[in-house]
């Protein structure tokens, strides 16, 4: 096969066949033997740009998602052979590489330990407060994944490559789902769901693992090879409002070009004096923003076109928002399991079906109330939709009157 295996487009034609086949149920080791005659020097880039060929041409993201683990099966020996992504230290992808090894860290020397001794023993109370504190800990990979979602996704999706972000925030979201119920075993423990407790936990340590290899050989060369220095600096000065994962950044990067201080100074919003008439007076652009910060509710707004226009910063927000999403289509802003929700409320909002629609939902100790506005002009014609959140616990202890200054 290799003979005729002979330029990069003949290649991809032969890659998306494979492909196809899985998805059809072949055998892993019958599609393997026939992947291996023709890798290569198979990439990240080209391996992304044939799932999202697929994804163009109608095969369902869910789809690539649910066989997302037999595609790095099949092409792991392949992609193995690549060389580690190299950056400048600080580089949010050396942040990232960082995290990982501290992933794994806290993995091997902590956690399965804890497991293989659960197995072993009878009397497990110990050993589960142990794995409790120690789950606690690894869910810091949320935040390592929420700037992966909110801060390099964008930038990739400029590059329409739209489809692989999608799948990996899908997996991204099985592995919270799946430390969320290896969390809950734990901490409301029965020894008759000990066995239950560690299947969940090795399944997400399982998948945890399976994406540090999908970062590191796929997405993070991919992403290297697209965003400029100035869109690695946004990301990077995004990057604090997220946080990290079990580390701590030593040091800021920053590149080696005025022109990326130019492009932040721009997404700042920097602007010099001037006034924005309203119909009931008129403001500078600093007192704006200086309002939206200080009202106690989160604001989003989403333009007719479904694009991010705006966000508050006020400085406790319920849902992390960076300025990266601006720009942003909205349905790239969620998470794969619930863009079918915000598209149902934009489209009833465009249709005139609805002009608002509330969610409430328990967040730890907050008590979160979002409400979503149609916003149409004096003709009635849709201009965009806003979203308003607020945590309302406060104000539903609030009884009887105040009338008197504290």
């Amino acid at each position: 096969m290799s003979e005729y295996i002979n330029n990069r487009e003949d290649r991809q034609k032969a890659l998306k066949e494979i492909i196809m086949e899985l998805h059809k149920g072949v055998p892993v080791e019958q599609v393997k033997a026939k992947f291996d005659k023709i890798a290569g020097d198979l990439d990240a880039a080209e391996l992304s740009l044939i799932e999202q060929k697929l994804i163009n041409e109608g095969l369902p993201v869910t789809e690539v998602q649910r066989l997302c683990d037999v595609h790095a099966a099949v092409f792991r020996d392949a992609l193995q052979k690549n060389p580690s992504v190299d950056t400048e230290p600080g580089h949010p992808i050396d942040v990232f590489m960082a995290e990982n090894r501290a992933i794994e860290r806290l993995v091997k020397d902590e956690i399965s330990p804890i497991l293989d001794h659960l197995k072993d023993v009878s009397e497990e109370k110990d050993a589960v407060l142990k794995l409790t504190e120690k789950l606690n800990l690894l869910w810091d990979v949320d935040k390592h994944y929420s700037r992966k979602e909110n801060l390099v996704f964008p930038f990739i999706e400029k590059y329409e490559i739209t489809g692989p972000p999608k799948v990996m925030w899908g997996v991204d979201d099985k592995i919270r789902d799946l430390l969320k119920e290896a969390k809950a075993l734990a901490g409301k423990y029965q020894p008759e769901n000990k066995d239950k407790l560690i299947e969940k936990t090795e399944e997400a340590l399982a998948q945890i693992d399976e994406m540090i290899f999908k970062e590191e050989k796929i997405f993070f060369p991919m992403a290297i090879e697209k965003l400029t220095k100035d869109e690695w600096y946004k990301v990077s000065a995004d990057s604090d409002e997220i946080g990290y994962c079990l580390i701590e950044p030593q040091e800021a990067w920053k590149p080696y070009r005025q022109q990326a201080n130019a492009s932040i100074g721009e997404a700042n919003g920097d602007q010099a004096g001037g006034y924005v008439k309203f119909d009931t007076g008129i403001l500078t652009p600093k007192e704006i923003d200086l309002i939206f910060k200080h009202l106690p509710v989160d604001i989003t707004f989403v333009d007719k076109d479904d694009v991010v226009k705006f966000f508050s910063s006020t400085p406790d927000r319920i849902f992390a928002r960076t300025r990266t999403i601006i720009g942003r289509k909205v349905e790239n802003c969620h998470p794969p399991a619930s863009v079918h929700i915000v598209e149902e409320i934009v489209n009833d909002f465009k249709s005139g079906k609805k002009d608002s629609e509330d969610f409430w939902i328990k967040m730890g100790e907050k008590y979160v109330y979002i409400k979503y506005f149609a916003v149409r002009d004096d003709k009635g014609e849709y201009i965009g939709t806003v979203e308003v959140t607020q945590d309302i616990k406060p104000i539903q202890g609030i009884t009887g009157e105040k009338r008197i200054m504290d």
